[in-house]
């Protein structure tokens, strides 16, 4: 790790409590120095001078940084298994399930989540857990507008229950939206609430070093009720689930012993 870049980091830490050093290095550098290129910067050390007095410039670097690329219903296939197989053994006996969609973005996930969930319970007794790490995100997210393209894989039936046109967008109807709770919150550096049902965290351990996805996997297993199921990306296989408690439920769904 060049000097300028590790100084960098530390200094990044101090000023946001968000450890740079757990995310695959090349990729972060590639992805900040871009940035600061951007912004009229020759150097990492200029760049963080910068962002400690201009808060639109460090709201700007946290967006960079935290990788926001999402849609309702990413990667069909794995919800309608979500659907089909794992929820109805969740479900069963259980009045509601305690969950928790972790690094939502801007909503797509957690707003899913609810919406397959109506197939279980009445949209009362669900309550959903939605966290991020950044802001911005969380703030788009409580607003629940979203463009078309974002509603691809959204069946029909459940884009017209759930969705009102507005002009170019479409908008994630109010009962929806409460079911769901939103909060800031750092996979890394907070602790995790205990005894969740389901846990979701899809296409963001991907970005991290192998030494920051095994912490996560123990963490996440640890906050799970045995029986609980934690579903992942479709890039993201855990490939010795045992290791953290977990058996396989099916691909990309393991379950606590």
């Amino acid at each position: 790790m060049s000097q300028d870049y590790n100084q960098f980091v530390l200094n990044v830490k101090r000023l946001t409590g968000i450890d740079l050093s757990f995310y695959k290095e090349a990729q972060m550098k590639r992805r900040l120095t871009s940035l600061y290129e951007k912004k009229g910067f020759d150097d990492f050390h200029s760049f963080f001078k910068q962002l400690e007095k201009n808060p639109e410039m460090l709201a700007e670097f946290l967006d960079r940084m935290t990788i926001n690329v999402s849609e309702f219903y990413r990667n069909a296939k794995r919800w309608e298994v979500l659907e089909k197989r794992i929820l109805p053994d969740l479900t069963h006996n259980k009045k509601r399930l305690k969950v928790w969609s972790a690094a939502c973005s801007t909503g797509e996930e957690p707003y899913t989540l609810a919406m397959i969930l109506s197939s279980f319970y009445p949209l009362s007794q669900i309550e959903i857990l939605a966290t991020d790490l950044d802001e911005n995100v969380i703030e788009k997210a409580k607003i629940g507008l979203y463009v078309e393209r974002a509603l691809q894989e959204v069946p029909a039936s459940i884009k017209e229950k759930y969705f009102t046109k507005q002009g170019m967008f479409y908008k994630v109807n109010d009962q929806i939206q409460k079911t769901v709770t939103f909060k800031k919150h750092n996979l890394l550096a907070n602790p995790f609430e205990q005894n969740f049902d389901l846990i979701v965290c899809r296409n963001v351990l991907i970005y991290f070093t192998e030494e920051a996805k095994n912490l996560l996997y123990q963490k996440f297993s640890d906050s799970l009720q045995p029986g609980g199921v934690f579903f992942v990306g479709s890039t993201e296989q855990i490939f010795n689930p045992q290791l953290y408690g977990f058996e396989n439920a099916d691909t990309f769904f393991y379950r606590k012993k």
